[in-house]
């Protein structure tokens, strides 16, 4: 007779049952330590038992899913691989969660989410004519300093419709993109002489660029300057990622406040997110007004968030900050902010948006934001897991997602994005400088700032396509929760089931 498993168990589950009961698939990790696959699904498992945001919603995350130990193992067993298993559990992947991913290389994953990794300095975005194009092109939204791309003569606004020629499609983008050398065929846009964008083309033309990436660590502050047009002093920063320095991030807003800027114009149409930390930094900058208010509310699945309303519910609470690590502020003490932002403005970049909403005017200028209203943290193959103590057999982790939030008015679940005051697409035919006072968003916003207020117009430039793949990389979206997990929580997690 097979014993009932309890989840208390099952969260102490000798592997050595499953490895030794079972014939099972074997596979090197990246140390070249042998493990076996389900090992590792038994990791993915349980780490989505506990953390994960849609729990609730997949059958085969119940905490009474199994009713033996031979069962779970059989289950474990059906997957090949752990990014099967982990695909399995995934939420309504093409609508609800397009966001959690497994990797198998916990270090490289880290170095991605502090910005650093491979890159050529080119930074792109892909668009289509139409929904129903195959065809691709890409376009290069800005140039990192110090990389290869800047070497190359690359410019804003240059236009590539193949890699060593072959042309980009909705199939092959990715895999042409990702290598770590190759080749661009640039080409000219026509807009045949409408303001249509259906009969548009790009023309093929004869120049070719090599790229090739190296190891970059990107600073998320691209550009900042003070801009003094028809009595007001405008501050304008291009902030391209939730990381890099708080103190270099605060030192930009010591500038603004030392020149005693009037309004701020906050760039965001290329920032996918980036750790929750900074976003609260970024909205504590731009008010101080509010210190200690609430933000934002955060919502874990049912276990989850029945642990942390019993042992931590501060935890669940954003508040606004006046200081970190003994860093005092210079806040700005705004009432008001200009937001420029496209599809690529996502998770920690509408956070700072969602959150102010309630407390100052924000005027948003481009288009729709992404629709991400998730976050995350990273998972590791750890008793509680943490990075301390992982296994060192393999390096597989996980980032799904794990929360998400609300402000205080309780505005969430925004899937079809963050709607802008004033529509302004960007033309991908004419981008402009970034920083430029004739740059086409920066002059929209000037104009509303020295124009006492304009939003009511509803400026609309439709001009970008409803379908672009939003950034050079696929996991364009983030939002990662840097807030040390209480203990009292983790205990009643794993042991009060």
């Amino acid at each position: 007779m097979h014993k009932k498993i309890t989840m208390k168990n099952l969260k102490k589950l000798v592997l050595l049952f499953i490895v030794s009961s079972l014939t099972l698939s074997c596979f090197e990790d990246k140390d070249d330590n042998g493990i076996f696959a389900s090992e590792i699904n038994d990791f993915v498992w349980k780490g989505m038992n506990v953390w994960y945001l849609y729990k609730d919603n997949i059958p085969n995350l119940a905490n009474d899913r199994f009713t033996t130990n031979e069962e779970y193992a059989n289950y474990l067993n059906t997957f090949s691989t752990p990014e099967d298993i982990f695909e399995s559990l995934i939420y309504q992947r093409e609508t609800i969660d397009q966001f959690s991913w497994i990797t198998d290389d916990y270090i490289a994953n880290e170095q991605f989410l502090n910005g650093i990794g491979l890159h050529n300095g080119m930074e792109y975005g892909l668009f289509r004519f139409t929904p129903q194009d195959t065809e691709l092109y890409g376009y290069v939204r800005y140039i990192l300093p110090n990389t290869d791309a800047e070497n190359k003569d690359l410019q804003r606004g240059d236009v590539f419709y193949a890699v060593d020629g072959a042309q980009l499609t909705v199939n092959n983008y990715r895999s042409l993109l990702s290598s770590e050398s190759y080749n661009i065929n640039l080409g000219s846009y026509n807009d045949n002489g409408t303001p249509e964008i259906e009969d548009d083309t790009i023309a093929p033309g004869g120049e070719t660029i090599s790229l090739t990436k190296s190891e970059y660590t990107e600073n998320p502050i691209y550009t900042s300057s003070v801009l003094n047009i028809d009595m007001h002093t405008i501050g304008y920063l291009v902030f391209n990622g939730f990381n890099g320095s708080s103190s270099e991030l605060n030192n930009v807003f010591g500038t603004f406040k030392s020149e005693g800027i009037t309004d701020l114009v906050l760039d965001l149409r290329y920032n996918p997110g980036g750790f929750t930390s900074k976003a609260i930094l970024m909205a504590s900058l731009i008010t101080g007004q509010f210190t200690g208010d609430v933000m934002n509310t955060d919502q874990y699945n049912s276990e989850a968030q029945a642990a942390f309303e019993s042992q931590n519910p501060e935890f669940l609470l954003d508040r606004f900050i006046s200081s970190e690590d003994g860093m005092t502020l210079n806040s700005l003490n705004l009432d008001k902010v200009y937001v420029l932002v496209t599809r690529g403005s996502a998770s920690a970049s509408e956070f700072v948006i969602n959150s102010l909403n309630p407390y100052i005017e924000v005027i948003q200028i481009g288009t729709n934001t992404r629709g991400k209203y998730q976050g995350s943290f990273t998972l590791y193959d750890s008793p509680n897991f943490g990075r301390e103590g992982a296994n060192p057999n393999h390096t597989y982790a996980l980032q799904p997602l794990t929360f998400k939030y609300s402000n205080i008015n309780g505005d969430t679940d925004f899937i079809d994005g963050l709607s802008p005051d004033i529509i302004l697409g960007e033309d991908y035919n004419n981008l402009g400088v970034l920083g430029d006072v004739n740059e086409p968003l920066l002059a929209e916003a000037i104009e509303d700032i020295t124009s006492s207020g304009r939003s009511a117009n509803q400026k609309d430039n439709s001009f970008e396509t409803p379908f672009e793949f939003i950034n050079s990389d696929d996991r364009e979206n983030r939002m990662y929760k840097d807030k040390r997990i209480p203990n009292g929580v983790i205990e009643r997690l794993f042991f009060n089931k």
